[in-house]
């Protein structure tokens, strides 16, 4: 999920097209307690805390902290009441992601070509005005708990407006501003994380059902297949699981959607839906970086979990990759080989270039939702010669849960 400004042919397409995607409006959480979660990722992750509703600006229904980075922009909501269905999400599931919002010319268009498509509404188009502007959203069902929101923006709510003026214009009406003197907002500011934008959300979805999801994105959201992957590809003498990337038509937004294989033992799909309720729902955000090393790094020091892998990945992956990257005329790796392996980090090649990745432990205390940490030099893949390593090492940690 690539981040990009509205260009002039983008802006030619609003008229035709009302399922042109221009950005990752936001991703929204639903968790327990959103106050306590937005100093989590700030602290952990180096987020901002950059605008917050509650009782105090007059919402009485829900609490829900702005957190940015980049063009990273999370909602973690709250529901005040019990009949709120982020309290009675976060009972069944946990703390996970709700809502992967997409920015579009026109939302109510949007939502009804989505609707005429074969979609099914989460709920029908809003529109919130005051002097500044407004915002409208409307709201698709997509695979379990997700919902894609379609947000259209006018006035000082414009995406531009929101990148280029922190802390100076509100996410949409009824938010307020965070002070941006607060100490972790500032702390942040001078040990930056450099996490730039989401580069692509993964979907778990029940055995059998990933073709059907394909359908639905190719039919409901008119995206594209952009890679697949099958049990050959992701495969260890235990576990396996079936993969197709689908991409909206400018490549902006990627999905990849996932199912369990038949293996010997149980796949860490099967372990995300049996701890999540056996509903599908977002297993991981590919937040993307220009340094991997540095973000990593920075992560690191800050107490993030991340996967480890054993020394003899290192043995043999360098021979792997600048083979690959020699046999295609890119240039060999230029990170510093000796400090990717001392943060662990996994690396992989294609014939576009390569890529450095990186895979949290679960955010929370179900083995659900996590974090990758990626950066690309060409690479558009997903990391298909990582796959043995990283699924044995999530082996080894589903062995410490005991859910192998």
């Amino acid at each position: 999920m690539t981040t990009a400004s509205t260009s002039v042919a983008a802006a030619g397409q609003a008229n035709t097209d009302p399922l042109s995607l221009i950005d990752v409006d936001h991703v929204r959480f639903y968790v327990g307690n959103a106050k306590q979660a937005a100093f989590f990722y700030a602290h952990t992750f180096g987020f901002q805390i950059e605008q917050y509703q509650d009782l105090t600006t007059g919402s009485r229904d829900e609490a829900s902290y702005l957190l940015t980075q980049g063009n990273i922009r999370m909602l973690l909501t709250t529901g005040l009441t019990p009949e709120h269905p982020a309290q009675k999400e976060v009972g069944l599931y946990g703390d996970g992601v709700k809502d992967v919002a997409l920015t579009v010319f026109d939302a109510e268009k949007a939502y009804k070509r989505a609707i005429a498509n074969g979609g099914e509404s989460a709920y029908e188009p809003i529109t919130t005005s005051d002097e500044h502007g407004s915002v409208t959203r409307a709201g698709i069902k997509t695979y379990g708990r997700a919902i894609h929101s379609f947000v259209s923006r006018t006035g000082d709510y414009g995406l531009p407006n929101l990148k280029t003026k922190p802390f100076e214009q509100a996410f949409m009406p009824g938010f307020a501003m965070m002070s941006k003197d607060l100490g972790v907002n500032d702390y942040n500011r001078q040990h930056p994380c450099g996490l730039k934008f989401v580069d692509h959300c993964v979907g778990n979805v029940e055995e059998g059902k990933m073709n059907y999801w394909v359908k639905w994105y190719e039919d409901v959201l008119e995206f594209k297949m952009f890679k697949h992957f099958d049990d050959a590809d992701i495969s260890t003498e235990y576990s396996a699981l079936m993969s197709k990337v689908m991409a909206s038509g400018n490549h902006l937004i990627k999905m990849p959607i996932n199912e369990p294989a038949e293996g010997k033992k149980k796949s860490q799909i099967q372990e995300y839906l049996e701890w999540h309720n056996m509903a599908p729902g977002v297993q991981h955000l590919a937040l993307r970086t220009d340094d991997e090393l540095h973000s990593v790094a920075e992560l690191r020091r800050r107490g993030v979990d991340f996967l480890s892998l054993p020394d003899t990945y290192y043995d043999i992956v360098w021979d792997r990759v600048n083979k690959t990257l020699t046999e295609h005329g890119h240039e060999a790796v230029r990170e510093d080989h000796d400090r990717v392996k001392e943060l662990g980090i996994l690396v992989d090649a294609d014939d576009e270039g390569y890529l450095l990745q990186l895979f949290t432990k679960p955010l929370q205390d179900r083995p659900t939702l996590f974090f990758e940490i990626i950066s690309r030099r060409g690479s558009q893949s997903f990391g298909k010669g990582n796959f043995k390593a990283l699924f044995e090492a999530l082996e080894l940690e589903q062995e410490r849960r005991g859910n192998l």
